[in-house]
């Protein structure tokens, strides 16, 4: 796997994008008569790939890719080179926000003006060409005059518990702790199906580990679900998601951006929690994070067994009735394992590797080799690389303590005899 964190989420994109297409396969839920019958089906036309490119697959090839997962997971999926080798995203997300912005704003503005107008206001350099304007708002429908906010929507809803989460970050008034006021924001996932909270927790900051710790404990009380539904934010759209999702063999989708209606679910249960919770909270008595997070579990509980108007009963009942199907992690350990955040690196001939601008000692047989480290942001002690299935731990680099360390392959130095004898 390549070094580069662009290339890993490249890669990380396509492996999402071939499980996506198996994953009826996987957990046994394709229409077709058989395998093969739903391999041709999909392999009728071709397909758009993450890049943005389109290729048409032939059925044996995703037979291939059921094989290569059920034997080595998502890793296995994950092309062996960049599959974008050559081209680069060329539109950052601030330049497409801003597309979107002056399309709704000027329905009748062309793409050699939304061009100039981004160059003009930075948002891209000069280097840009027209085209990947003019391809953006072609492959997005916002060609014609009308509103592109428009939305072709249809009320939805999964006829199971677990075959689809919807997750989202809300932002919470500010608390004072220890003297230090910050503002709060609680990650909530819930059931498509059942509108049960799975999971949910508040925190200081909006980042991608809290999401994952939030999601960890979801799926070990409640099971693995067949897809997980989250916007584009940094904390849902990243390339340590997209292997997490993998490895647990959940489908990763994002709506598309600055369209946060499409999960109306738990927009709507925020709004919820704030006008039937929140606003009756004494927020000056609340002193500290974990006293603010035990009083949120009282809140899903007493959700989670009140009467839902959507559905007309409550959601642990349906939660109750429909969770028959839903996959349950193989072990506790596994499931650690999965949620573990992986990184390539180049081992430096110092048998030291650089995270995060920390050096972390190696073992020596890694020299100038690229391996593959997982990890736990908060827990770098727990560090390793992980090479044909063994563990190999790593360590914070002592530099005095390796000064003192004896090497095998050098003869040892006798200062006190430097400069003729005493």
């Amino acid at each position: 796997m390549d070094n580069n964190p662009k290339n890993l989420s490249n890669a990380a994109a396509m492996a999402q994008f071939r499980l996506a297409l198996i994953a009826p396969v996987i957990h046994g839920l394709y229409p077709d008569a058989s395998r093969n019958a739903y391999y041709q089906r999909i392999t009728e036309k071709p397909l758009t790939l993450p890049d943005g490119s389109v290729f048409q697959y032939s059925p044996k090839t995703l037979s291939k890719w059921v094989s290569l997962y059920q034997n080595g997971g998502i890793d296995a999926l994950m092309p062996q080179e960049r599959s974008d080798k050559g081209s680069t995203r060329v539109l950052p997300d601030t330049a497409i926000e801003e597309i979107y912005r002056l399309k709704e704003a000027f329905p009748r503005l062309n793409s050699t003006q939304i061009h100039r107008h981004l160059v003009e206001e930075a948002f891209i350099p000069a280097t840009v060409s027209v085209c990947a304007v003019q391809r953006f708002v072609k492959k997005h429908d916002l060609k014609s005059a009308r509103n592109p906010g428009m939305r072709d929507r249809k009320a939805f809803e999964e006829d199971a518990f677990g075959k689809m989460w919807q997750a989202d970050t809300c932002y919470l008034p500010y608390i004072t702790e220890d003297g230090q006021r910050r503002r709060v924001y609680c990650i909530m996932i819930i059931d498509d199906h059942s509108r049960f909270l799975v999971g949910g927790g508040l925190f200081y900051n909006d980042n991608a580990y809290n999401f994952q710790k939030v999601l960890k404990d979801a799926v070990a009380a409640h099971g693995i679900p067949a897809k997980l539904y989250v916007d584009n934010g940094c904390s849902y759209s990243n390339e340590q998601l997209s292997l997490i999702c993998g490895s647990i063999g959940t489908v990763l989708l994002h709506t598309k951006i600055r369209d946060g209606a499409s999960k109306a679910k738990i927009e709507r249960q925020f709004r919820t929690l704030k006008e039937t919770w929140l606003y009756t909270l004494d927020l000056d008595s609340i002193t500290t994070l974990a006293q603010f997070n035990r009083l949120l579990k009282d809140y899903m509980r007493t959700y989670n067994t009140s009467v839902h108007s959507g559905i007309g009963t409550t959601p642990m009942e349906r939660y109750q009735q429909a969770r028959s199907a839903i996959r349950m992690p193989k072990s506790r350990e596994w499931l650690e394992e999965c949620f573990l955040n992986r990184i390539t690196r180049k081992v430096n001939k110092d048998s030291t590797v650089s995270i995060d601008k920390v050096s972390y000692d190696v073992p020596m047989q890694f020299i100038s080799s690229k391996v593959e480290i997982r990890f736990l942001p908060d827990d770098m002690s727990s560090a390793f690389i992980l090479y044909e299935g063994e563990h190999y731990p790593i360590r914070p680099t002592d530099k005095n303590e390796n000064c003192r360390t004896k090497r095998n392959n050098t003869p040892s130095i006798d200062y006190s005899r430097i400069g003729g004898e005493g």
